[in-house]
C-alpha cells in the first residue's frame, strides 16, 4: 500500500517527462535536425542518463543517505553537520551548499505543475485545434483544484492518484511497445556507444541537446525530498518495479514513430496513440500531471519543516496528516504562496516550450550539490567502501556538470527565474540563520545557572500570585526572569519553570505528558511538557494535568512571561544593511507564541530587548 501510495506521489514528476522530454530535443531555437544517428543519439543518452543519474545515484546510493527517515537536502545537511562537528568550517560550507541547494529545490517546486500540466493540457490541440484558446484558462482551474485539496494530507492524496498513476503508467509501457514493434531497429539504441558516437560527431550539438535529456531526469530530487513520506524501500520498489521501465519503454517508442513518421516530431507522445483514443489520452495525461505536481508540492513541504525545524525559519505551523508516518504533512502558508508563483508563471510563460527553458538550472543545479553533500558524507564516514563510492560520486558530478553548463545556456531565455527565486530564498534563509544566532550567542554570554539564582531569590521581595517562564534550557534562568529582577526588584511566590518538548511518536498520552522536579516545595517547580508530533501544544491544558503532581494552579492569578529579541537597527547604512531589515520583518510575521501555546493573551508578559551590534 505504502508502494502504491508512493507512486501517486513520489513518481508523478519524472513520470510525465515523456510528455515534453523526447519532443524538446527536436524544437526550439537549439533544435536538432531529425535523422536516424540524431534519434538514436539522443535516445542512448536518455537511458544512461536516467541509468546513472536516477537508477545509480538517487534510488541506489542517495536513499541510504536518511536522517532518521527523512530525506532531501536539509536532512541531508543535519546528518553532515553531525560528522563533521569538530571542523567549524567545513560545517559552515556544507551549511552554505545545502541551504542553497534547498533555495533551488523550491524553483523547481513551482516550475514543475506549471509545465507539467500545461503540457498535459496543450494536447487538446492535438485533438481539437478549436479549443486551443482554452488551453490557459483549464490548467489555471485545474492547478487551483490541485493545490485546494492538499489539506487532505499526502497519504490521502496518494491513496487517491496512486491508481490513476499506475495506469498512467501502464499506458506508457503498451504506447511504447506497439510502436517499438513496428520499428524494433530503436532498441539498438541501448547500447552506449550509439550516445558517444553522437556526441562524438557533433559536440556542440549533443552539448546543447543536455538540456532536453535533462529533462527526463527532473522529478529525481524529489525521489529524495519525498523519502520521508513512505520510506525507501517502496520507492525503490516502485522505480524498479514500475516507473524505469515504463519510462524507457514510452521514450523508444517515441523515437520509432519518428523515425517511420518525421512528422510525428511536433508532439511524438500524443501521435503514439490511435486518433480514437486521443482525447482519452490527453485526460489521463492531465491527471497524471497533476499527480506530477503532487511530488513537488509534498517534497516543498517537507523541505520547509526541515528549515524550521534546522533553525533557518521561524516556526510554521505543520499540519502532520497521518497517525503512522510522521512525514506526511501539510503546511497552508507555502501551498497558498506556491499557488500564486505557479499561476503568476502560466500567464506569464503562456507554453510549456519556454517553460522548458526556465525548467533544468534549478534541478541540474541541486542535484549537483547533493552530489557533493554526499561525498562529504561518504568521505567522513570513511571505510572500505569509501574509495569505490567517492569514485561513484566522481563520474556521477562529472556528468551532471555538463547537464548544469548545458541548462546555463538557456539562462537568458527563461532559466533566470529559478535562479533569481533560489538566491531570493537563500537570503531569508541565510538571514534568519543568522540573525537568531547572533541573538542565541549573546544569551549565552549571559546566561545564569539557575541553581545559582534560586539560593539568591530569598532575599528578593516577593508578591502573591504564579508567575511561568518558558524557556528551552531547563539549567539556566530564563533571561525573562532575569529582566523582571533587573527592572521591577521583585518574583512571584510561586514560579514555574516551563519546557516543551516534541516527541518521536503521534501522540502522548496525559498520564505521560507531564514531568515534575521539586526545586522548592510550595515555591519552585521546573516542568516538562511533551508532546507527539501530531500534536499542538495546548499549554492550558497541560497546567490542569499538574494538578495529579499536587500542582494547582488558578488561571486568574498566574502570569506567563515570554521573552523576545530583536536587533535594533543599524546605527548608519552599510552593504548588508537589507538583513537587518529583513529580519526584523520576517521576526514581525512570524507565529506568535501566544497563538502557538494556546496562552490565554490577557495572562500574558512579553518583555523584549533590543541588541545593538
Amino acid at each position: 500500500m505504502l508502494t502504491l501510495a508512493a507512486l501517486g506521489i513520489v513518481f508523478g514528476d519524472i513520470g510525465t517527462s515523456p510528455l515534453y522530454a523526447f519532443k524538446e530535443a527536436f524544437a526550439g531555437a537549439h533544435a536538432l535536425p531529425l535523422s536516424e544517428a540524431n534519434v538514436l543519439g539522443v535516445l542512448s543518452l536518455l537511458f544512461w542518463a536516467l541509468m546513472l543519474i536516477v537508477s545509480l545515484k538517487y534510488v541506489v546510493l542517495v536513499l541510504r543517505f536518511d536522517n532518521r527517515g527523512e530525506g532531501g537536502v536539509l536532512a541531508l545537511l543535519a546528518y553532515t553537520s553531525r560528522l563533521t562537528r569538530g571542523n567549524p568550517k567545513m560545517q559552515r560550507a556544507v551549511a552554505m551548499i545545502a541551504i542553497f541547494a534547498a533555495s533551488l529545490f523550491y524553483g523547481d517546486a513551482v516550475i514543475t505543475p506549471a509545465i507539467s500540466v500545461l503540457s498535459a493540457v496543450e494536447g487538446i490541440s492535438v485533438a481539437t485545434p478549436a479549443f486551443e484558446h482554452w488551453i490557459i484558462p483549464i490548467t489555471l482551474g485545474i492547478l487551483v483544484a490541485l493545490y485546494a485539496i492538499q489539506r487532505r494530507g499526502t497519504g490521502g492524496v496518494g491513496r487517491l492518484f496512486g491508481p490513476v498513476t499506475v495506469v498512467w503508467f501502464a499506458a506508457l509501457l503498451v504506447l511504447g511497445l506497439q510502436s517499438i514493434a513496428q520499428t524494433p531497429a530503436v532498441v539498438a539504441a541501448l547500447d552506449p556507444r550509439y550516445a558517444i558516437a553522437f556526441a562524438a560527431a557533433s559536440p556542440a550539438g549533443a552539448f546543447i541537446v543536455l538540456g532536453a535529456v535533462f529533462l527526463a531526469l527532473t522529478g529525481a530530487e524529489a525521489l529524495y525530498a519525498d523519502m520521508g513520506h513512505f520510506g525507501a524501500g517502496p520507492i525503490r520498489l516502485g522505480w524498479f518495479g514500475l516507473v524505469f521501465p515504463s519510462l524507457v519503454v514510452n521514450y523508444f517508442g517515441q523515437g520509432a514513430l519518428v523515425l517511420r513518421d518525421p512528422k510525428a516530431v511536433e508532439n511524438p507522445f500524443y501521435l503514439l496513440a490511435p486518433e480514437l483514443f486521443l482525447l482519452p489520452l490527453v485526460a489521463l495525461a492531465t491527471a497524471a500531471t497533476v499527480i506530477a505536481s503532487q511530488a513537488t508540492i509534498s517534497g516543498a513541504f517537507s523541505v520547509t519543516q526541515q528549515a524550521s525545524r534546522l533553525g533557518y525559519l521561524p516556526r510554521i505551523p505543520v499540519t502532520h496528516t497521518s497517525e503512522s508516518e510522521r512525514g506526511q504533512i501539510y503546511i497552508g502558508r507555502v501551498n497558498w504562496l506556491m499557488l500564486v508563483i505557479v499561476v503568476i508563471l502560466v500567464l506569464g510563460f503562456q507554453s510549456s516550450t519556454n517553460l522548458a527553458a526556465a525548467y533544468g538550472i534549478a534541478v541540474s543545479g541541486t542535484m549537483i550539490l547533493t552530489t557533493v553533500l554526499i561525498a562529504v558524507v561518504v568521505a567522513s564516514v570513511g571505510g572500505a567502501k569509501a574509495t569505490p563510492l567517492l569514485g561513484a560520486l566522481a563520474v556521477i558530478g562529472f556528468v551532471e556538470a555538463f547537464f548544469v553548463a548545458s541548462n546555463a545556456t538557456k539562462i537568458l531565455s527563461g532559466g533566470w527565474f529559478p535562479l533569481v527565486c533560489g538566491l531570493a530564498l537563500f537570503a531569508v534563509l541565510s538571514t534568519w540563520k543568522t540573525g537568531t544566532a547572533v541573538i542565541d550567542a549573546d544569551q549565552r554570554r549571559a546566561r545564569v545557572p539557575l541553581a545559582g539564582l534560586l539560593q539568591q531569590l530569598a532575599d528578593v521581595h516577593h508578591v502573591p500570585g504564579t508567575a511561568i517562564y518558558l524557556t528551552a534550557d531547563a539549567e539556566s534562568a530564563p533571561t525573562t526572569l532575569l529582566h523582571v529582577l533587573k527592572h521591577f526588584k521583585v518574583v512571584h511566590e510561586r514560579i514555574v519553570f516551563l519546557t516543551i518538548e516534541n516527541e518521536d511518536v503521534p501522540r502522548v498520552p496525559d498520564r505521560e505528558r507531564t514531568e515534575v522536579h521539586v526545586l522548592e516545595p510550595g515555591h519552585r517547580y521546573q516542568v516538562t511538557l511533551r508532546y507527539g508530533f501530531m500534536e499542538n501544544p495546548d499549554v492550558p491544558h497541560a497546567i490542569r494535568l499538574l494538578e495529579r503532581h499536587g500542582i494547582k494552579l488558578n488561571m486568574a492569578e498566574t502570569t506567563f512571561f515570554l521573552g523576545k529579541t530583536s536587533i535594533a537597527p543599524a546605527a548608519r547604512r552599510g552593504l548588508f544593511t537589507w538583513r537587518r531589515a529583513l529580519f526584523r520583518a520576517m521576526q514581525r510575521n512570524a507565529p506568535s507564541a501566544v497563538e502557538y501555546f494556546k496562552l490565554p493573551a490577557e495572562r500574558v508578559v512579553e518583555l523584549g530587548t533590543r541588541l545593538a551590534l
